[in-house]
């Protein structure tokens, strides 16, 4: 849980046309290879995506595993998995390992976001001990306490859109960041669609993101703004 505490942000939404995740990618030395960090948000099958907080290495493992019951179930029945069912069978095995000896637990809690056609969209989060539950919002890794709150507050439930989501997305992690500025090259961004009969998922491309900024930039400057003119009035 420590590990995890320390790890970038990572926050869902679920919307009624579709869910968002957005990741903090933390780069905590200037010296690294931008190039060769590893992704936040990880393709699991084509109706699932999932974002990780916490030990990057184990992470790998993890959604390796995922992987592997997905395509499993997809062979033995002949339709993708229902996303619960795959976080169920995760977290089993992330349960075994808090409860063997000679094995430490994998230090990952893991946000994942997909659809199925009994459920419709669903956003799921497991911790390190095998639990997990789903949310309409929700937040993991650094800060994460601030960014729940702040969310609670601002989500609109029965009337969240992506086109929504996606501003208070930015919102939230700007207030998570612990640097002053929030910029396009932390962040990075996956919606979840359905379009024709078919899961689209998109990460979305840095011009988009740096306008999201832009515009949150813009309309806290203008609240500062009227603030100031009311003190003084």
């Amino acid at each position: 849980m420590e590990a995890i505490s320390h790890a970038g942000t990572c926050l869902g939404i679920l919307a009624n046309d579709g869910i968002l995740l957005a990741a903090e990618k933390r780069n905590v030395n200037k010296l690294l290879d931008e190039s060769s960090l590893s992704e936040k948000i990880y393709k699991l099958n084509e109706d699932m995506v999932c974002s990780v907080a916490g030990i990057t290495s184990d992470a790998n493992v993890l959604t390796n595993e995922l992987r592997v019951i997905a395509q499993r179930y997809l062979l033995q029945y002949g339709e993708a998995i229902p996303c619960e069912q795959l976080v169920s069978w995760l977290c089993d095995i992330k349960q075994a390992y808090t409860q063997y000896g000679g094995k430490r637990p994998f230090g990952v809690s893991i946000l994942y976001m997909g659809w199925d056609k009994h459920y419709g969209y669903q956003l799921y989060q497991s911790d390190p001990s095998g639990n997990y539950s789903g949310w309409k919002a929700t937040c993991i890794g650094h800060n994460s306490a601030a960014a729940v709150s702040s969310l609670k507050s601002d989500y609109k439930e029965g009337e969240m859109l992506l086109k929504d989501a996606l501003p208070l997305a930015v919102k939230v992690l700007s207030k998570t960041l612990d640097t002053a500025k929030l910029t396009s090259d932390k962040v990075e961004m996956a919606t979840l669609t359905r379009e024709n009969g078919k899961t689209v998922t998109r990460i979305l491309p840095v011009s988009e993101i740096e306008t999201l900024i832009a515009a949150y930039e813009k309309s806290e400057a203008e609240a500062q703004a009227l603030k100031k003119e009311k003190q003084k009035s």
